[in-house]
């Protein structure tokens, strides 16, 4: 073949590619650059209307006071697990609650590690099974402890989920024995951890969680679409949490590995009221909110967050479908967009790096090709403005949680935070592939770490 032929041809295959990236980045962009001004909008109506800020303090009391469930699911956590309960005992010391502890039988660690907390406040509830199964099994393990204590004649306000390594607010019981009275879902914001070891991987999700539980669950509930559940801080009203037993014969479905994030729309398909409450404890404190440290290494992340896709993006589909109005529609489109957003990004980087090499290599050659259209130029332009727009937005919401500097890291980040979005984009095909083929979920967890040390709150 010419030299110059096999020149064009390859220029032509790398303007398609470029176009098809450039094109679904606009689109992207397009649905991100919405949320933004949606968001913007509502803090502007806020200081419009002067709107005072609202706090912990400035809720009324509780109509009707009652004891809070808290389930927390483990396996293999006898790193974390004491340290996780010790606090919560300590800074919820006071409040009416129980905290029920899911175990299997095949972890004596954990079991021992539970064992060494001698508080009537911790029940601790070993499985039928053999772990690991699904942290949905192990929760509805939980539930069924919670059903026995009832008929015993204890009664529950509400159940509310955390994991092991959970370094939960001293305001958070507090906040949902009001807030519950008028939800029936009430999700706190999560604030991961710096870790100083781990800038690249563990920040990158200081970075997606701003933005993720500082705008994009507000807009949510401002346009009425369901709230999924974080998995952790979050608290069900028992009438709500009963529902979905019924329903399903029992609260979490077990085959499922996003269990929390279908609960969520779940409990909004059957009319129940939610909120995501991002609320100071005081006028002066900082938000009530659940901190932990996320991994901290490439492979952990890479393994969490495909278990993230997997379940979201394809298993979701499956499972829930479409349905609801317009603004549901698209935000269950935004949550199962991230195979299509990896695609565009390996795309992208692939001609980013083709295009120098061909202008060079015909350069060598001395035949001219054709790499830009005018089309292809002005798509790549809007692609550039909508990626300087989401980096400010990027920078803007980290430093408004974790300061300046912080900031500042996570502009560089986002290379980290693709790269590892596509690596699991691509585990999640092969999970989900391989949990379609056994019909078996899996659980996926990581390994957790608890701070020596607590930020104060």
């Amino acid at each position: 073949m010419d030299g110059g032929v096999l020149l064009d041809g390859l220029a032509l295959l790398v303007r398609e590619l470029a176009l098809f990236a450039a094109f679904g980045f606009l689109v992207l962009g397009a649905s991100d650059l919405l949320v933004d001004f949606i968001w913007i909008g509502l803090k502007l109506k806020r200081l419009l209307l002067r709107v005072r800020p609202a706090s912990l303090e400035s809720l009324p009391p509780p109509k009707s006071p009652g004891r809070l469930a808290i389930f927390v699911p483990t396996w293999r956590e006898e790193a974390v697990i004491g340290k996780m309960l010790a606090r919560a005992l300590r800074v919820w010391n006071g409040a009416d609650f129980r905290i029920f502890v899911g175990c299997y039988p095949n972890d004596a660690a954990t079991i021992a590690a539970v064992e060494a907390i001698d508080d009537r406040r911790v029940q601790m509830v070993i499985g039928a099974r053999e772990g690991p199964t699904t942290k949905a099994d192990n929760l509805n393990s939980l539930w069924c402890a919670l059903r026995v204590a009832e008929a015993r004649g204890d009664a529950f306000k509400a159940v509310i989920l955390h994991d092991a390594e959970d370094v939960v607010h001293s305001a958070e019981l507090a906040l949902f024995d009001r807030m519950i009275e008028r939800f029936d879902l009430v999700q706190l914001p999560v604030l991961p951890l710096p870790d100083p070891g781990s800038r690249l991987t563990a920040g990158s999700y200081l970075d997606e969680f701003a933005e993720s539980h500082g705008k994009e669950l507000v807009v949510r509930e401002a346009l009425g679409a369901g709230i999924p559940s974080a998995g952790v801080g979050c608290a069900i009203s028992r009438e709500a949490i009963g529902l979905l037993a019924a329903a399903n014969d029992a609260p979490f479905d077990a085959e499922s590995i996003t269990e929390d994030y279908e609960m969520g729309l779940k409990l909004h398909a059957l009319g129940r009221r939610a909120a995501f409450v991002r609320l100071p404890a005081g006028e002066s404190g900082g938000v009530v909110a659940t901190r932990e440290h996320f991994p901290a290494t490439w492979r952990a992340a890479v393994t969490q967050k495909s278990r993230w896709i997997a379940g979201i993006a394809l298993s979701g589909w499956d499972r829930l479908g479409w349905s609801g109005g317009l603004a549901e529609r698209w935000m269950r489109l935004r949550d199962r967009q991230t195979l299509l957003a990896a695609l565009l990004l390996v795309v992208a980087y692939l001609t980013l790096l083709a295009m120098p090499l061909l202008a060079f290599a015909a350069d060598q050659a001395r035949h001219p090709i054709v790499l830009m259209t005018p089309l292809l130029g002005t798509l790549m332009t809007v692609a550039a403005v909508l990626l300087v727009w989401r980096l400010v937005m990027r920078f803007a919401f980290v430093a408004r949680g974790y300061g300046f500097i912080e900031g500042l890291r996570a502009v560089p980040r986002v290379i980290v935070s693709n790269a590892i979005a596509i690596m699991a984009a691509r585990e999640a095909l092969s999970r989900y592939a391989r949990a379609r083929r056994t019909g078996a979920a899996e659980w996926g967890k990581t390994t957790h770490v608890f701070p020596d040390q607590v930020p104060a709150e």
